[in-house]
């Protein structure tokens, strides 16, 4: 993966992602995390990815989206991915994550709008999500997104039960919250959208 490729001069593309597409995906968090280490929370940084059978489980699910760039299928290079799951009747994100060279192009906001898409098919009516509270590409940024905090007495008991796993993996260390928000239906994404980069002054 070079600076030359996450230019983002041509366009990105998300689908599904495929069982093929599991390392890949696991390299981008990997890279992903490494900004965790420069605001103090290495242990955040040096975390595992999910593992090969979280994703494999998604895939088969239809709940696991990959964002690629390059014209062509054979030598596209995956440069972003959202993981989601069903929790409390919600369209939750597990984990959206995008390599830090192709940051800042709106490729997780478009994710979102993607799982938002699945959202609208089977039938749900919101997204949830957990993330850091006080971390400046985390909480803040799912609030320009339109999530709001949920507070933990509304938390239903699946979303409950994930909070306090994240608290005995010790990711209560730093705050974190729980999120939702409406899906938006007439916002969500058409079948097969060609995601081009956004203006500057558009990018979440």
């Amino acid at each position: 993966m070079t600076e030359q490729v996450l230019t983002l001069e041509k366009d990105s593309r998300i689908r599904r992602a495929l069982a093929s597409d599991i390392e890949r995906m696991q390299n981008i968090e990997r890279a992903a995390g490494a900004p965790f280490a420069e605001i103090g929370m290495l242990a955040v940084a040096e975390d595992d990815p999910p593992a090969a059978s979280e994703f494999a489980a998604a895939i088969s699910r239809g709940l696991c989206w990959i964002t690629t760039i390059g014209d062509h299928p054979g030598d596209a290079t995956p440069v972003a991915y959202l993981l989601a799951g069903l929790v409390d009747g919600t369209l939750h994100i597990e984990q959206v994550s995008v390599h830090p060279l192709a940051a800042r192009h709106g490729l997780g906001a478009a994710l979102i709008a993607e799982a938002e898409r699945e959202a609208v098919r089977r039938g749900i009516a919101e997204l949830t999500l957990t993330t850091f509270m006080d971390v400046p590409w985390n909480a803040a940024y799912y609030r320009r997104l339109g999530f709001d905090v949920l507070p933990e007495a509304e938390l239903g008991p699946d979303l409950g039960a994930r909070r306090l796993a994240e608290a005995t993996h010790e990711l209560d260390r730093w705050p974190r919250v729980a999120m939702s928000r409406a899906v938006r239906y007439r916002e969500a994404v058409p079948a097969g959208k060609r995601i081009g980069v956004a203006p500057r002054s558009q990018r979440a």
